[in-house]
């Protein structure tokens, strides 16, 4: 049963159909009070204050984290909460309105009274979640995260692809976290990486959350991680949902779409990587994601670490040769004590050591490289795993032409090889890009010293790099030009 509270005599802000009880950070409509958080109300507070003004987003961000370093996407978010709260553009009314360069303004009539007798609500509880708490901030991932808060509520089903390390739940939390006021019947996580048959899951969404899971009339947002070992059952699951609960919205994350009914699929791109052309300011190098990433984890493991120009060749090399990836950058990092960025940077010539090194904080997925990768790979069959391990024999991207000559056989007849080349794509194990209309597929450099590791133990590796060669040597004398490998391959 929900408690009551007073409301003393105050000043009471008043537009349109709403009053605004400042002191007793309260906005109601008639006597229903409105679901809006902490920081929305601040920026509320700021605005009607300052009716008619334009409030810089400078200053909006100054007063409502005064003592926070906070991303600009958190502002327009609240911003868009509260236009939402407030039916702003219904109806002919206008409240907060972008003024472009300068900030936002309250444009409505604000009328300040005071309130003799005392007003008595319903409690507005605080936002229901079972989110973790976030240790560290967010790094490059500014835009994705926007993209996804503005869209989610609308389109209902996203699901965030990518690889291994990539940072798919990190980005699916803080969407979660920003979306926390919006929905009203809570944003819950659903991790389902220790779910390993399919009937446990409606089980485990059962245990998790905190309502009964008929959802037809909830207002929620429900975040599934780790979706890409129980892909079929999510499946169903979603389509139901969302045929049923018009109000319930879904993010997925994957390493492989869910290829269910209205799905929106975002792939996940690496962090950036500054070019050679950075390489002479450090003001310039910090502006990219993967260093800023490697410097701040550097910073949290070595006190008083900084950058120098003298460093950012070897920062740039690092995060290049470990592909932006962000697990992989701060594995890395976390060495920097141990190593020094000179021995960290020589380290990478055996990468597969680097998969091993790991943080035994993390959830053991997470630990190291290698069980991330171990995680995607034992999930592979059979004739999969073999594809992957033998596709490893390739330095560079290889086109499906180069794929078939060089370890296509009785097995794996050349359609068989397609077929396993493309799945492997879809669950992100391989990239894939259009050069001159023709598909080219690479690894990861983390993930081709994991499947070159299972290639060597499997004692097949000098086989496959003399059936390289091989290959090099033909397309070589066909072109009737000296080719770079690459090319060929």
């Amino acid at each position: 049963m929900n408690s009551l509270r007073e409301l003393t005599r105050d000043a009471v802000l008043r537009f349109g159909p709403y009053a605004f009880h400042p002191g007793q950070r309260l906005i109601l409509e008639g006597d229903r009070p409105l679901r809006m958080g902490g920081r929305a109300l601040d920026i509320l507070q700021v605005l009607v204050e300052r009716a008619g003004d334009v409030v810089s987003k400078d200053e909006l961000i100054a007063r409502v984290w005064p003592t926070s370093v906070v991303e600009e996407i958190n502002l327009r978010v609240h911003i868009a909460a509260l236009r939402r709260a407030l039916c702003d553009g219904q109806n002919g009314e206008r409240y907060i309105v972008n003024i472009p360069q300068r900030g936002y303004s309250f444009i409505a009539l604000v009328q300040r009274t005071l309130e003799d007798t005392p007003v008595f609500i319903d409690c507005v509880h605080s936002p229901q979640h079972n989110l973790p708490a976030r240790l560290t901030p967010v790094t490059g991932r500014d835009s994705i995260v926007g993209s996804i808060v503005r869209q989610l509520p609308v389109r209902r089903f996203m699901t965030l692809v990518g690889p291994a390390g990539i940072g798919k739940t990190t980005v699916a939390l803080r969407v979660a976290e920003l979306l926390l006021q919006h929905y009203q019947d809570g944003v819950w996580l659903i991790d389902l990486a220790s779910i390993n048959d399919p009937s446990q899951v409606v089980d485990h969404l059962a245990n998790t959350l905190q309502f009964d899971t008929d959802l037809t009339s909830r207002h929620a947002l429900l975040v599934l991680d780790n979706c890409e070992h129980v892909l079929e059952r999510c499946r169903t699951l979603v389509d139901d949902w969302l045929a049923s609960a018009p109000r319930l919205s879904v993010l997925a994350t994957s390493r492989e779409p869910l290829l269910a009914l209205d799905e929106t699929v975002l792939r996940l791109p690496p962090l950036a990587v500054p070019p050679a052309s950075a390489l002479y300011s450090v003001a310039e190098a910090m502006g990219y994601p993967a260093v800023q990433l490697f410097v701040s984890r550097a910073r949290a493991r070595q006190q008083g670490f900084s950058l120098r120009e003298q460093d950012l060749k070897a920062v740039r090399d690092i995060c290049r040769r470990l592909d932006g990836l962000p697990l992989a950058i701060e594995l890395a990092a976390a060495q920097i004590d141990a190593l020094a960025l000179v021995g960290l940077q020589a380290q990478l010539d055996n990468c597969f050591q680097l998969l091993t090194q790991g943080r035994r904080t993390a959830v053991p997925r997470h630990q190291t490289l290698e069980a991330a990768l171990d995680w995607s790979y034992e999930r592979l069959s059979p004739l999969e795993q073999m594809v992957l391990q033998h596709l490893a024999v390739f330095k560079m991207g290889f086109t499906l032409d180069a794929a078939i000559g060089v370890i296509s056989c009785a097995v794996l007849p050349p359609m068989h090889l397609l077929a396993m080349v493309e799945r492997l794509a879809r669950k992100s194990l391989l990239s894939v890009e259009q050069v001159n209309g023709t598909p080219r597929y690479r690894f990861l450099n983390t993930t081709r010293a994991y499947a070159l590791e299972k290639l060597e133990s499997s004692g097949h590796l000098r086989a496959l790099e003399l059936s390289h060669a091989q290959y090099n040597r033909r397309a070589r004398w066909i072109s009737g030009v000296q080719l770079p490998a690459e090319l060929i391959e």
